[in-house]
């Protein structure tokens, strides 16, 4: 994408995905993909992506499956690692590292450190079996930020009056529904306090009538708080309702980006309005 943020026209590929208003002062880089290219075998997931997600706004993914969205979020999770270019996360490398005036591959401690800015939420819930729904949550807080058990359950507390479920903190996880399962897993990512909020597809494996109490809850943590998200989802009312930049993928590239009134109401390119008709 342009560095004047001029909306990509069909003809053009976008290079970076600054968040509309960044250019004014409205907040600091966060995320930035350098030419990250992320091949699985022959097949090119991501193709020499640059990418941009600037601190307190709200950046929604969408495209066909397979295009490269949840790659870039399991690429910041350090699931999988790129294998050319890089990623930096408030200004830091996340997989690379400074020794001696050259850029190396970082060591475990080092990606550790930086992931700590980073907060999860899977298809998957993902939570402990065998952890009460209290302990899920304050078990990377004690063990991973060294808090205070007291304070970590003052915190944890505070976290699920926020997701509707301060009177199940007691219960295990098999007697929660899939929806509040995902909603613990939501105040258990948030517990780290991190600096960004990663959302993959977190609807997706849940019963219909369970999709809009979760997705209520993230449109009032979108509304309420200043976090970062980076969403991919399929449920378009929600990226439209939350983001403050929608940028559309196909074969691993981003092929178009602007904020939700642009690219839902007026979008450029002929495969992102392919995508809507299918989808909307």
């Amino acid at each position: 994408m342009s560095a004047d943020h001029t909306p990509a026209k069909e003809s053009a590929t976008p290079a970076d995905g600054a968040s509309p208003g960044a250019e004014s002062g409205e907040g600091t880089e966060l995320i930035r993909f350098d030419k990250v290219t992320k091949r699985f075998g022959a097949h090119t997931v991501l193709d020499s992506l640059d990418l941009k997600v600037y601190s307190g706004k709200h950046v929604t993914l969408i495209g066909p499956s397979g295009s490269g969205k949840t790659t870039i979020l399991r690429l910041l999770m350090t699931l999988l690692k790129p294998d050319e270019g890089t990623i930096k996360v408030g200004g830091t490398y996340l997989t690379h590292e400074e020794k001696g005036g050259k850029l190396v591959a970082a060591g475990e401690k080092h990606i550790r450190e930086v992931r700590k800015n980073i907060g999860m939420v899977f298809q998957q819930f993902n939570l402990f079996p065998n952890m009460k729904v209290l302990r899920n949550i304050t078990e990377a807080p004690v063990h991973v930020l060294g808090m205070e058990k007291d304070a970590a359950e003052e915190r944890a507390r505070d976290l699920l009056e926020l997701v509707g479920l301060t009177a199940h903190l007691d219960k295990y996880p098999t007697q929660l529904s899939g929806g509040q399962q995902q909603r613990v897993a939501i105040a258990r990512a948030l517990a780290m306090r991190p600096q960004v909020l990663l959302l993959d597809e977190v609807t997706s494996a849940l019963d219909p009538e369970l999709v809009a109490g979760v997705l209520d809850v993230l449109r009032d943590i979108a509304h309420t708080t200043d976090i970062t998200m980076l969403c991919v989802t399929h449920e378009m009312n929600f990226a439209r309702d939350i983001s403050d930049c929608v940028m559309m993928f196909d074969q691993g590239r981003v092929i178009e980006f602007g904020p939700p009134e642009q690219i839902f109401g007026e979008p450029e390119h002929e495969r992102t309005r392919e995508f809507l008709s299918a989808v909307l």
